[in-house]
């Protein structure tokens, strides 16, 4: 093989030599000139990427050695090396040992009785001799080895090759290669200019763009495998909360529909129209589509009535319901809209069976972004719906539940919220900063919330929820949110930090 050319030149003789010969195959072609194929392959790919060339892929099917056959060039087949061996008469232990390879030993044993080379002899002692019975041989295996070697393998029998192949001598090797032609932008001298891969800063700054000639993209390109993926912190930590669940029993609800109704972000959950949480500062609402027409009409009378007149014990809020307000679009707020679906659906089911649910999912909020608020983040979420389940069901399973977090010292303090009667704040203490922290909110679904859905008057629904993203803060010791997510997030950090492991 000649001495190593780099690709610029190997790809300036591929193009001589189209100009002057015509079409040829690049292995007959590499080999011709003792050039790599490979070599030859990679200066290919690059002219055909400029369409100065044109490949056309086919396979070439090669008949080589094996290691063993390789083996057999150097010391001869097995067979020929027994009968050298045998110069007198000599037993089968004798005739192992002078051979130092049992292996082949029994291989040459085989083939030479089989080609009539040796005979057997039994002895006396009921042991067995071996002696040579032919007067002369020739290594025939050993010579059509050497033949497929020199890649003339043509040369050889198609009886003797398969003999070969039985013995694992030879295997089929195929390899790619191409018909190699012309193409559209061919030319011997101008192949060569370089073309730009990427529009930059400085090429839009001085117009250079305008008269650059950039290289096509080609949208077949694999491109570079991966090494493998980062689960990014946020999933670490949501992997060990939804596993607590799971260990609870409690089954997850579906939280694919980012976008929601008004009516069941708000309205079904027997939060107030004039809610200040329902004013465009607050919420993101859709502008197209601005409104949903998918409301079942007879729960959306209900709940109307509800909002207007109050009953199952309630007054109601007293004022005009609108339903034009419940069909607009938003960004759902938290997840206790897809609890309301889940219970709708849960009432619909007869005779009435207890449930745990859950979830972990992402919610959206106008908010003015800091250090400790984004307008889009993820809500935890749990529920337990059973007959006659108290307030005090509610805190022994919120204990449980944050149990399971290494957290043990918990404190409630009365809260407000539109759809839970009683309500919650959830307090731990907080061994590292030695104070009370919030951890999150709580309360039991109210009547007006639950009966219009259908469910039992005995029914009762307990409800717990937290934020994702201030656990994995506090995990992993971060002061910011916004280093967690976004445009500042460091890649490097998200790609090596450690596994979350929470104190169960």
């Amino acid at each position: 093989m000649e001495h190593a050319e780099d690709k610029d030149q190997i790809a300036q003789r591929i193009v001589d030599a189209l100009e002057a010969t015509g079409p040829f195959s690049s292995n007959a072609w590499a080999a011709q000139h003792g050039l790599d194929h490979q070599a030859v392959v990679g200066a290919l790919k690059s002219l055909n990427g400029k369409e100065v060339v044109v490949m056309e892929q086919f396979d070439v099917s090669d008949t080589i050695l094996s290691e063993e056959g390789q083996q057999y060039i150097t010391l001869g087949s097995p067979e020929a090396r027994l009968w050298n061996i045998l110069t007198s008469t000599m037993s089968n232990t004798d005739a192992e040992n002078a051979m130092n390879d049992k292996g082949a030993f029994k291989i040459g044993m085989m083939n030479a009785m089989k080609s009539g080379w040796i005979k057997s002899i039994k002895n006396a002692d009921k042991t067995t001799s071996l002696e040579r019975k032919a007067d002369k041989i020739e290594d025939s295996v050993q010579a059509q080895l050497k033949l497929v070697a020199a890649k003339k393998a043509d040369k050889v029998a198609k009886a003797d090759l398969d003999n070969l192949k039985r013995r694992t001598l030879i295997q089929t090797s195929v390899t790619k290669a191409y018909k190699v032609t012309k193409g559209p932008k061919f030319s011997v001298t101008g192949w060569n200019k370089k073309l730009e891969t990427d529009l930059t800063f400085e090429m839009l700054e001085s117009e250079a763009w305008k008269t650059a000639e950039f290289k096509e993209f080609n949208f077949n390109s694999l491109g570079v495998m991966p090494t493998g993926g980062h689960l990014h912190p946020l999933l670490k930590v949501r992997t060990e909360f939804r596993q607590i669940f799971l260990e609870l029993g409690f089954e997850e609800m579906p939280t694919n529909n980012f976008v929601e109704s008004s009516f069941w972000n708000f309205d079904a959950l027997f939060q107030p129209q004039s809610h200040p949480a329902r004013d465009a500062h607050d919420t993101f609402f859709l502008s197209s589509p601005s409104t949903t027409a998918e409301i079942e009409p007879e729960y959306l009378e209900k709940v109307k009535k509800t909002h207007q007149e109050g009953g199952y014990g309630s007054i109601g809020y007293r004022y005009d319901w609108q339903e034009s307000e419940a069909r607009k679009n938003l960004l759902r707020t938290h997840t206790t809209a897809v609890s309301a679906r889940m219970l709708h659906a849960l009432a619909q089911q007869k005779p009435f069976q207890p449930k745990k649910y859950f979830s972990i999912d992402r919610v959206f909020r106008n908010e003015a972004m800091d250090a400790t608020h984004l307008a889009e983040f993820h809500q935890i979420e749990g529920l337990i719906a059973d007959r006659d389940i108290t307030l005090q069901h509610l805190m022994g399973s919120i204990a449980e539940f944050f149990a399971k977090l290494g957290m043990t010292d918990l404190r409630f303090k009365p809260a407000y919220n539109p759809y839970t009667e009683p309500s919650m704040e959830i307090f731990a203490f907080h061994p590292l900063l030695k104070r009370w922290v919030e951890i999150g909110n709580s309360g039991m679904f109210r009547p007006e919330m639950l009966e219009p859905m259908g469910l039992p008057s005995d029914v009762r629904v307990i409800a717990w929820g937290l934020s994702l993203e201030r656990p994995t803060m506090i995990k992993y010791g971060l002061a910011d949110i916004r280093t967690m997510v976004g445009h500042k997030l460091d890649l490097n950090w998200a790609k090596g930090n450690p596994i979350c492991r929470l104190d169960k």
